[in-house]
This record gives C-alpha cells, sequence and structure tokens, in this order.
C-alpha cells in the first residue's frame, strides 16, 4: 500500500468509517466487532473510485441485512449470540456474492472486490441475509 492509498484509508476511516460503523451497530442492535484489511482492499488505478465503492460493496449491505434479520426478537437474538466478529477483506478478489461471503464459528467474512459490481447493493444484500438466516 503506497502513500496514496494510505492517505485515502486514514481519511475513510476518520471521515466515513465511524458513521458507518454506528448504522451496522444500529442495525444489528448491539457493538459488532469489525476488521477491515485495508491494505487488501486496493487496486491499481481505481483509488478514485473507492470512496463510493467502499460503502456499497463492503458496508450497506451489512447494514440492510442486519436490518432485516433484527425486525423481531428472535431476529436480534439469533443475531447477537451467533456473530463475533466481522472481517473485510479482498483476498480473493470476488465479485460475485455467492463467493463473497462466509460465516464460520460466529466469524462472517467478507471477501469481495473492492470496485467490481459496486452497484449490485441488493444482490450482496440479499445473499447475506440467505447466508446469516440459513446460519444463525
Amino acid at each position: 500500500m503506497g502513500l496514496k492509498e494510505k492517505r485515502f484509508t486514514k481519511a475513510f476511516q476518520e471521515e466515513k468509517f465511524p458513521a458507518l460503523k454506528e448504522q451496522i451497530n444500529h442495525a444489528a442492535g448491539f457493538d459488532v466487532t469489525i476488521d477491515v484489511v485495508w491494505d487488501t482492499m486496493f487496486e491499481d488505478k481505481f483509488l478514485h473510485l473507492y470512496d463510493d465503492s467502499y460503502p456499497k460493496i463492503y458496508f450497506q449491505p451489512l447494514i440492510d441485512a442486519f436490518s432485516a434479520i433484527t425486525t423481531d426478537d428472535m431476529g436480534k437474538e439469533a443475531l447477537s449470540e451467533s456473530l463475533k466478529k466481522v472481517v473485510i477483506t479482498n483476498k480473493d478478489n470476488h465479485y460475485n456474492p455467492m463467493h463473497a461471503y462466509t460465516f464460520e464459528e460466529g466469524v462472517l467474512q467478507v471477501n469481495h472486490s473492492p470496485i467490481l459490481n459496486a452497484d449490485k447493493v441488493q444482490d450482496r444484500t440479499d445473499v447475506l441475509i440467505n447466508l446469516l438466516e440459513n446460519n444463525l
């Protein structure tokens, strides 16, 4: 990760991430532990798009899926008892949500390209809801 990426990451962490984290916590109903592996989330020449794509790819689907799951007490309880941590990374450059999410031993891993299919928020949300509902 070069200087440009480090500057972007610092700005995103300070300016956008706190509000996104707050929205995730509100949707889940508890303080969700989120580990972001920032240095994996860059591809050359796309830095100018990350301000828009990061929320759409990594955070909005979590907010929407947690909101859908916690609409009743049963969902709130299941999520709070089962979800230990969310790990956000890009190890494999997945762009298909069917391959981008895993949920094992209480850890939800989001392993998605930081740029590809950014506007397909609903597709990612639907896959995430299905994965969580089947495993909570």
